[in-house]
């Protein structure tokens, strides 16, 4: 598939606290791609692979598992509940932590609430904090040119196999390819620097295992047997892991390749609205192509942004501050017209 045209955005997504409601600078990137500093080079990438594959590979196998058990009797409520209480919290962990507050600034907070998505959103196990922030921003400043780590429509070739092999890389086939993964000192420096944010990205492993033990003590507790611990991590943990992991890949892909633009972008992100509900507003993607430091992807009732919501409640009870939002006149100048 071709780029869109024009050069990778950079600009106000690395400055200091950005406002949402400023024209967004001035495109500074060259399309041949990124310079070497902006690559995080890799170390031991066989172990990492090695561990990238046992994270993406083993929710698939527990997902039958459970499939075999509801085959054989019916689905419990408390398993259920669990699941839902764990997608729910690590879900924001991901859209209004990693996302909204940690790579674009879209909001203030204290450090304890801080700490609190980001740790939350780290037991969503898609990786280290400020990694996953680095390959986000480096995502904004070339998406959908040479640079962009997950971009369905770079260097994968024409027809129908090549935009299969686009989604596949997109999806799920970029975390095993370390060519295009952001330098954490090039694109992540103020979180380097953040005690809150550098202690919960060195003790990920820490908070994924215990994105596991809640489930399982959240189902103990409530069936009061060791098989309702277990049944709990199961829906808590590895059908819930699942479950997010593919909806936030399916940002990188889908909502990259299929759905509705109303925004003026240079790039190829589209808004899928089936899909916002599961996401918690993250599939109105490109609204937030076109506004990337907003705190609200969903713009207007009609585009339910769960994730916005959470901070507009949040805001009202004093916990952010700082809400970007967007102006009417700026809404207007990048509407694209039918």
């Amino acid at each position: 598939m071709s780029r869109a045209p024009g050069s990778p955005q950079a600009g106000p997504l690395l400055e200091p606290h950005p406002g949402a409601d400023r024209p967004a600078a001035e495109p500074s990137r060259e399309a041949s791609g990124p310079l070497p500093e902006e690559i995080q080079p890799p170390v031991l990438l066989g172990l990492d692979r090695a561990i990238t594959a046992l994270i993406t590979g083993v929710p698939p196998l527990l997902l039958g598992l459970a499939a075999w058990r509801l085959w054989n009797r019916d689905l419990h409520w408390r398993d259920a509940a669990i699941f839902a209480v764990m997608y729910a919290a690590t879900a924001l962990g991901v859209t209004a932590g990693f996302h909204r507050l940690l790579t674009h600034r879209a909001f203030a907070t204290s450090r304890w609430m801080r700490g609190l998505l980001g740790v939350l959103g780290t037991m969503s196990i898609e990786g280290p904090v400020i990694s996953w922030v680095a390959d986000h921003r480096k995502h904004h400043v070339y998406t959908d040119c040479v640079g962009d780590p997950h971009s369905p429509h770079v260097d994968r070739g024409g027809g129908w196999r090549g935009a299969l092999r686009g989604l596949a890389h997109a999806h799920v086939g970029w975390l095993f390819d370390h060519t295009q993964r952001g330098s954490r000192e090039r694109f992540a420096p103020d979180l380097l620097a953040d005690p809150v944010i550098s202690f919960v990205d060195r003790t990920f492993v820490l908070w994924s295992l215990l994105g596991l033990a809640i489930p399982f003590g959240l189902g103990a507790l409530a069936g009061g047997s060791l098989q309702a611990g277990l049944d709990g991590l199961l829906w808590g943990g590895a059908v819930r892991i699942f479950a997010l992991h593919h909806v936030t890949y399916s940002i990188n892909s889908l909502c990259h390749f299929f759905g509705r633009r109303r925004f003026a972008t240079e790039d190829h992100s589209r808004n899928l609205a089936w899909l916002a509900p599961l996401s918690l507003g993250e599939a109105w993607h490109n609204n937030h192509h076109a506004f990337p430091t907003s705190a609200f992807h969903g713009i207007g009732r009609s585009e339910l942004d769960l994730t916005g919501s959470t901070i507009a409640l949040l805001e009202r009870l004093g916990l952010v501050w700082d809400v970007q939002r967007i102006s009417p006149q700026r809404l207007a100048a990048k509407t694209l017209r039918a």
